[in-house]
């Protein structure tokens, strides 16, 4: 049975000794996933567009003539498809760098390349199997926000497990994952909450506590979780 504060130890030691590396990949990493784009994307697509230039007056979205409107609509849906694009075959194989950059230099302290390893390690597989844990999570969401956060928990381990071993089959890797997760997905979700007051510091201090210490703290000690469930699921 793997121990929260023994995990986050081995994380902090793990990070501190190869400092600015993990701290160059953890501020990559977070600022990739850090989810501003989305918020956009969504504000973007509500119903109640304000446009507003140089302080000047509103220009409400509905009053547009229709081909504006129309050209708006059309530049909105290509914005999404290009992110998804560049979601789906940049941002997943890098989440599946990073994670593997940590897992590494849990053991031994990790270059900075192992950031850009699934480019060339079974890319297509690792695109495909990652995409295929996004779709499964989104459905579930769509039955309410609790399941698909459920899910996300039960599919948490699959960048880890790409990370060595990007050629197995997509939804044995998914398997993998919800076999690891099993009995475990409370007390991940609980390990994530024991850093909130890092976070709230993080906030406090502009962001700076957490590009420089929080940040790669947190990336290192999932990376020992990782390890400490695999262990225990008997991979």
């Amino acid at each position: 049975m793997w121990n929260r504060a023994e995990l986050k130890a081995r994380g902090k030691f793990a990070f501190r000794a190869n400092y600015w590396r993990c701290v160059i990949v953890a501020l990559i990493m977070t600022i990739l996933f850090s989810g501003g784009a989305a918020r956009g994307a969504q504000q973007a697509g509500s119903g109640d567009v304000n446009i507003n230039f140089n302080g000047g007056p509103l220009i409400e979205f509905d009053s547009l003539p229709p081909a504006v409107t129309g050209a708006i609509i059309a530049g909105v849906a290509v914005g999404g498809v290009i992110g998804i694009i560049i979601a789906v075959f940049l941002l997943n194989p890098l989440n599946v760098g990073g994670q593997r950059f940590f897992i590494v230099n849990a053991k031994e302290p990790a270059e900075l390349n192992e950031l850009g390893w699934p480019f060339k390690n079974c890319y297509g597989n690792v695109v495909k199997t990652m995409l295929l844990t996004d779709v499964y999570v989104i459905l579930w969401s769509l039955l309410f926000i609790i399941p698909g956060i459920i899910k996300g928990y039960a599919y948490m381990m699959v960048p880890y497990i790409l990370a060595e071993n990007p050629s197995l089959d997509a939804n044995e890797a998914i398997t993998i994952s919800r076999r690891m997760m099993d009995g475990n997905k409370w007390k991940a979700f609980v390990f994530d909450l024991s850093f909130i007051l890092w976070d709230i510091a993080s906030v406090f201090t502009l962001g700076v506590l957490g590009i420089f210490y929080v940040g790669p703290y947190k990336f290192a000690s999932k990376a020992e979780l990782y390890y400490a469930i695999k262990a225990q699921a008997g991979y």
